[in-house]
């Protein structure tokens, strides 16, 4: 027994805890978190790992990106027992993902450090295309929208939902249940919320120390009722209050969404 034990103290000793900065363009994948029969970045990141090093595990990322979005730095940790230096963990790994998923950054970190529960904030942006003509190289990355908009007024309510609030309203009709659920429930912080114009697309940036399921491109669905005029900014307030996802827009397309980073 004291032989065994002894064995297994030395296999804890020599795990590391790796920090990896992952982007990828999620088009081609069933969202970030592995699932039976789909590509998900989560499973492909963990494939490559397991035909680099022979150790089967399963990358743990700051949050669930659904299917169709975009990450230019999402952030997964992963403990493993391979002595590869973290640099060469880079190359090796992009050497075996396909084009769609690169790891920008790999580095050792303490063990009680964890992509989700560590996360302080994190930004997400989308963006619309408002050009009559959407080029074709854009059309996975954007969702084109050229028709009618107040794009002042879309600018206004942008600004009524920062501060902390039961964002209910916005969150995925039939939400997944989720073991990570936060113990505050619905409520959020939210820090900025801005849209701005950027040629012939309007950009929205939004900042936060967490977002419900669906959360971002249901604000933007509402936002587009806003910029229409079926909805004012003064009712951004009303629709918080409401706590019912009926009283808010559609949910706009994946493809315009992107996790453009996580702090710490």
């Amino acid at each position: 027994m004291d032989e065994r034990r002894a064995s297994n103290d030395s296999q804890n000793n020599l795990m590391r805890n790796l920090k990896l900065v992952v982007s990828y363009d999620g088009f081609d994948f069933s969202g970030w978190q592995v699932q039976p029969g789909a590509a998900t970045v989560q499973g492909t990141l963990a494939t490559a790992i397991r035909r680099l090093t022979g150790e089967k595990v399963l990358p743990q990322g700051s949050g669930r990106t659904d299917a169709g979005v975009h990450a230019l730095a999402q952030v997964a940790h992963l403990s493993i027992q391979a002595p590869i230096p973290p640099e060469n963990l880079v190359t090796a790994l992009n050497d075996l993902l396909p084009a769609s998923v690169r790891v920008l950054e790999a580095r050792e970190v303490a063990f009680q450090f964890h992509a989700r529960k560590s996360a302080r904030a994190k930004t997400y942006q989308y963006r619309i295309f408002r050009g009559a003509i959407c080029p074709p190289f854009l059309a996975r990355y954007v969702w084109h929208f050229p028709y009618v908009l107040e794009e002042q007024a879309m600018r206004e309510a942008a600004g009524l939902i920062i501060g902390e609030h039961d964002f209910t309203s916005f969150r995925a009709a039939a939400p997944e249940r989720r073991k990570d659920q936060s113990k505050a429930g619905n409520v959020r912080i939210i820090f900025t919320s801005a849209w701005e114009r950027v040629g012939d697309e309007l950009v929205y940036t939004v900042r936060g120390n967490g977002f419900l399921q669906h959360m971002v491109r249901n604000l933007v669905g509402t936002f587009i009722l806003i910029g229409k005029g079926s909805r004012r900014p003064h009712d951004l307030p009303r629709i918080l209050r409401a706590r019912n996802r009926a009283e808010a827009g559609a949910t706009a397309p994946a493809s315009g969404l992107y996790l453009l980073a996580v702090e710490y």
